[in-house]
């Protein structure tokens, strides 16, 4: 079956579909050789995306979810989108096509490689036409379109059934709770993901899924779709029929044959027979990806597609390269929920052993399974906490340099043994990259992550081993005796205070213009950069200049949290965090805040933070549950960015016997004068009327606590983590003065420390310390004190509540539609009459009553 290289000087290879594994051997080929004309068409008319990540589609409609550029004006690429091939002839070499004019065309080639995918199944049930499938972009916009209209119309939460508990449909399911539809699963098997998980894995899911308000009907299947005129009903064969809006199928996938019928041998389930060498059965022609039977199974995971597409670029480049087999390592993106599995997760291999820790209680259950020696790795399952799964995956197949038992994060309650993989050790599978591959590119020269990405591909498609890879980068280095970079990420080589610096003495005021001036993009059409680097420079900005946090290209820059001004929730939606300075509040405002929560059904919990947080709200309630707050006399409480969360206070002098100092008011006008300010982590801060210290001020960023003389001031405190007691900085402060020294380290904080560092990170690292610190907010060893002070009185002018300035621009409101597609509804409603009409979250109640 296998076929032979053409020598041909300029060999013409089609590729039949434009998917991740056509992407990978096109960028494999084009790597290999220059005599070559490769020509890729593609149905769809999107270029070739990363379907892996196609549920960040769901929050971000604007994602084309790239999977990094193929060579522009390379003439030895041609790609043609919204192309479909009609047929071939592998006699005569050619194909036929059909474009979206309707021009039709037949096209020679040399060698056929065909990676057409799949078609999402669809269960054989009457009514199944009327089932939306989830497999491509355009699946899920329709998605978000469909749950928008029937919102809309309804007046209500949609229903959603969601047909197959697998890998996809739990990211269907998640997405559909993201848009706001109420989620109901169903699954054949007792547990769900029976593929990738053992019992008691799978139930420990079961149960945290249930925690997050989905309903699961397990172990049973759908026997009919049948329309009503309220909308639809699923019907079962043990009853119980389900009353639904709309059906999403996610029961699998069936290759896309169609092309090769009556030509080339299939697999006894669909699919192109192919032999390890990835050929199928006509000379010239092979399949690689989902459409490719091997061994009579197709397998829809990444890692095996893009392995396929490397086998076929080194044959049709004179190599010897074949398949190994299917790689079936699994992560869940689903928000909130954490699992992965990996290897003989099933220890179904002769004489295996079963390591196991399982807190069925706290949603925690991780399985490694090893060899009857208990030494060789053979797979492992993790649910609810899969921080090992980087480290672990890896070893598969050698040696544990350790007691099993140790690698179980969960079981020793603290991080996964960190390990130092051989160089055999494969980091990512998608692109088979190993250890010795990021070794090797160290030492010539790639010293950060993304020169890393670039000269092996490591973490460039799922980006699950980015972890491990930057673990064996940075040994390296550290071997090496380099110094390990500081830079911000790939398309910054600045460090998060020296971006600070550049951007304040440049006055620069957009990412193009920073991104344009001091990196380098990761496309230079569009100044894009990534995730780390977006975030960072959207703080920097709002700092510096105090504009609304989503004016100008600073919306897209920020992180999900920011751009909702909202904090997402693991089931998708929001809770709001109104501001109450030092917990001070009055009855018509608590009075506002039962209001508001009684009327959109919101979960509510007093914070550690002396806040009342309010939950379960859709992206589209937002506006209008801010109107009512905004009228209330509230404000954003900034629970959702990296600034300063809360001041907490005792009563103090004002109500009691022991309190020195009027710490309310203290506590108040410290939140009043720094809320809002972009900061590198979040901020805290405790004022106590006295030394019995109620607010525990030492177990914050700035903690004040009165002496009969005026104030001590203590910093670089948290409660997180890492706790760290803060230290004494200045004692018996007044006012006036207490105000000048937070001004001064708070802006000296902002300036220098780097992205996500806390204060006390941030001072431990300092050279000299607290006693650095003393010399430049007390004894202005730098003659900086003005310049710091003067930050902070230009935040005070420029500061907008952003709640409020939200409401007053209809532009600002569309961001809070929620769908691509939804109507403009009016300034702090929701569209309805009256009180607004939701279908609230579950409201989880602890205890009895």
């Amino acid at each position: 079956m296998t076929a032979q290289l053409d020598g041909t000087a300029r060999q013409r290879i089609a590729v039949v579909g434009g998917g991740p594994a056509a992407h990978r051997l096109v960028e494999a080929l084009l790597a290999r050789r220059d005599e070559v004309r490769v020509t890729v068409f593609a149905e769809e008319p999107w270029a070739p995306y990363d379907r892996v990540a196609l549920s960040r589609r769901f929050t971000d409609p604007e994602d084309a979810l790239p999977l990094g550029p193929l060579p522009q004006g390379d003439a030895r690429l041609q790609v043609r989108t919204g192309c479909q091939v009609t047929g071939f002839d592998p006699v005569a070499r050619t194909l036929t096509t059909s474009d979206p004019t309707g021009d039709v065309s037949t096209v020679p080639w040399d060698e056929l490689v065909l990676a057409t995918g799949s078609d999402a199944a669809r269960p054989s049930i009457p009514g199944a036409e009327d089932m939306i499938v989830y497999r491509t972009i355009d699946d899920v916009d329709r998605l978000r379109g469909q749950v928008a209209a029937l919102a809309g119309r309804l007046g209500r939460a949609p229903r959603a059934a969601v047909i197959g508990g697998g890998l996809l449909g739990l990211e269907a399911a998640g997405g559909l709770r993201v848009l706001g539809a109420e989620v109901t699963v169903v699954h054949s098997r007792p547990w769900v993901m029976n593929a990738q998980l053992d019992e008691f894995g799978g139930r420990t899911l079961n149960r945290l899924l249930d925690g997050q308000g989905y309903v699961l009907r397990l172990g049973e299947r759908p026997t009919a779709l049948e329309p009503t005129p309220e909308g639809s009903v699923l019907r079962f064969g043990s009853g119980g029929d389900l009353e639904v809006d709309l059906v999403v199928a996610a029961t699998g996938i069936t290759p896309r044959d169609e092309l090769g019928a009556g030509v080339l041998e299939r697999g006894a389930r669909g699919g192109f027979a192919i032999d390890d060498t990835c050929a199928t059965s006509a000379p010239h022609i092979w399949a690689i990806g989902e459409v490719a039977s091997f061994r009579d199974e197709c397998m829809g995971l990444v890692a095996p597609a893009n392995t396929m597409a490397e086998v076929v670029a080194d044959r049709l480049c004179g190599g010897t390269g074949t398949f190994p087999g299917f790689d079936t390592a699994a992560k869940l993106k689903l928000s909130g929920v954490d699992v992965a599995s990996f290897g003989d997760g099933f220890a179904r291999s002769p004489g295996a052993l079963e390591v196991v820790y399982a807190d069925p209680t706290g949603g925690v259950y991780q399985k490694l399974v090893v060899s009857e020696d208990a030494r060789t790795l053979l797979g492992g399952i993790f649910v609810g906490d899969a921080s090992p799964y980087p480290s672990l995956r890896p070893l598969l197949g050698r040696d544990l340099p350790g007691e099993a038992g140790a690698f179980l994060s969960a079981a020793g309650g603290g991080s996964p043994v960190d390990v130092d993989l051989p160089d055999e050790a494969q980091i990512c599978s998608c692109r088979d990259v190993t250890a010795g591959a990021l070794r090797q590119a160290v030492c010539e020269g790639c010293p950060d992550l993304g020169a890393l990405k670039a000269c092996t591909g490591v973490g460039t498609q799922c980006g699950s081993c980015l972890p491990a890879a930057q673990k064996v980068m940075e040994r390296q280095m550290a071997e090496l005796g380099m110094e390990v970079s500081t830079a911000l990420c790939e398309h910054f080589a600045l460090s998060r205070s020296e971006m600070f610096e550049a951007v304040r003495s440049t006055r620069l005021t957009t990412f193009s213009q920073i991104i344009s001036r001091f990196g380098t993009p990761a496309d230079p059409q569009t100044n894009l950069g990534c995730d780390l680097c977006k975030p960072v420079v959207a703080s920097v900005l709002a700092t510096l200049h105090g504009d609304y946090i989503l004016g100008a290209d600073r919306g897209g820059l920020q992180d999900t949290n920011d751009r909702a001004l909202a904090n997402m929730q693991k089931d998708g939606t929001y809770s709001v965090v109104p501001r109450i300075p030092a917990g001070e509040i009055t009855p018509d405002k608590l009075a506002v805040i039962a209001e508001v929560a009684r009327d959109y059904g919101l979960y509510t919990k007093i914070t550690g933070a002396q806040r009342i947080d309010l939950f379960g709200a859709r992206l589209e309630q937002l506006p209008a549950i801010w109107a009512r707050l905004v009228a209330a006399g509230f404000e954003s409480g900034q629970a959702y960015g990296k600034a300063l969360r809360n001041v907490k206070s005792c009563v103090g002098s004002t109500w009691c016997r022991f309190g020195v100092q009027d710490s309310v008011a203290m506590a108040i006008t410290l939140e009043e004068r720094y809320r809002g300010l972009r900061s590198p982590h979040k901020m805290k801060f405790g004022v106590s009327g006295c030394a019995r210290e109620c607010a525990e001020a030492r177990g914050k960023d700035i903690g004040v606590i009165a002496t009969s003389e005026g104030w001590n001031m203590y910093v670089g405190g948290n409660g997180g983590a890492t706790p760290a007691h803060a230290q004494l900085l200045a004692k018996d402060l007044d006012d006036e003065t207490l105000l000048r020294y937070i001004d001064r380290y708070v802006v000296y904080y902002i300036r220098t420390a780097e992205r996500l560092q806390r204060t006390a990170r941030w001072m431990e690292e300092l050279p000299g310390g607290l006693n650095h610190v003393y010399d430049v907010v007390v004894e202005d060893s730098l003659g900086i004190a003005e310049d710091l002070e003067q930050v902070v009185a230009e935040h005070l002018l420029s500061y907008r509540d952003e709640w409020a300035a939200t409401l007053e621009d209809p532009e600002r409101l569309r961001r809070f539609r929620g769908f691509v597609n939804a109507p403009d509804e009016p300034s702090g409603h929701d569209g309805h009459d009256g009180p607004p009409v939701v279908a609230g979250p579950r409201i989880p109640l602890r205890g009895g009553l």
